[in-house]
């Protein structure tokens, strides 16, 4: 899989949808290239959740954590809308951001991939996230380390 690291604030002059993405550098790798000569479109799913993972982890709520509290945020509906390819060689930045919640139970989730070298914008995604009890899957109320966290981190999208 691509390369992914992490990149917190790079790329600031490109023309984010939310303010102060999260982000993540990401560039596709050779097994990443389909029959079509570009980046496989469930390479840029993985990559979102790479990003929501580490965007979480920098939020003090990592795998551990949700186990501990014996919660979880999962997926409930995932949207993508691929707009542009990307082919071996680009360098990409992958950014995400909280941006609504229900305050008890829901979360949403978006991402913006962009190619460095043209500021284009190749994919967005949402995500609509339930939070549910890890050992039956069933939809629970946030716990409040989960709302303190998740709660603080939603911005507002741009004007």
């Amino acid at each position: 899989m691509g390369e992914c690291t992490s990149a917190v604030g790079s790329y600031a002059g490109f023309d984010w949808d939310y303010p102060d993405p999260f982000t993540l550098a990401v560039a596709p790798a050779a097994d990443d290239i389909d029959g079509l000569n570009h980046t496989n479109n469930a390479v840029y799913v993985r990559w979102c959740e790479r990003v929501a993972w580490a965007h979480s982890g920098a939020l003090g709520l990592s795998l551990a954590e949700y186990e501990g509290l014996e919660r979880a945020m999962a997926i409930r509906r995932g949207e993508y809308d691929y707009l542009l390819p990307s082919v071996l060689g680009d360098e990409l930045m992958l950014a995400t951001w909280l941006t609504a919640s229900d305050g008890r139970i829901t979360l949403e989730r978006r991402f913006q991939l962009i190619r460095r070298r043209d500021a284009a914008t190749l994919m967005r995604g949402r995500w609509e996230l339930v939070c549910i009890e890890m050992a039956s899957g069933r939809p629970r109320r946030m716990p409040r380390e989960f709302s303190a966290a998740y709660l603080a981190a939603i911005v507002g999208r741009h004007a």
